[in-house]
């Protein structure tokens, strides 16, 4: 039964991660460099703050997802804790 509960948290956990990426802000600018700023000062702050919230929860949720992983794999592997 806990095998079942770790091996579905690592699937929810996993899928959270990919959605997190997939979300985050490139570091390239593309052409958006040229064209000026576009963006106000009060703006790129919202933006900063906001990347730096969805990094860092990022973090937390790789971080998870490997506790996770490597759990099952005792749980799987191994034989048991």
């Amino acid at each position: 039964m806990f095998t079942i509960i770790v091996a579905v948290l690592d699937i929810i956990v996993c899928i959270a991660l990919v959605i997190l990426v997939i979300f985050q802000e490139g570091n390239d600018k593309g052409l958006g460099v040229i064209g000026g700023g576009a963006d106000t000062f009060f703006g790129k702050e919202k933006g900063r703050t906001m990347d730096n919230k969805l990094k860092l929860f990022t973090t937390v949720i790789a971080i998870a997802f490997t506790v996770l992983t490597v759990l099952l794999f005792r749980i799987l592997a191994v034989g048991g804790l």
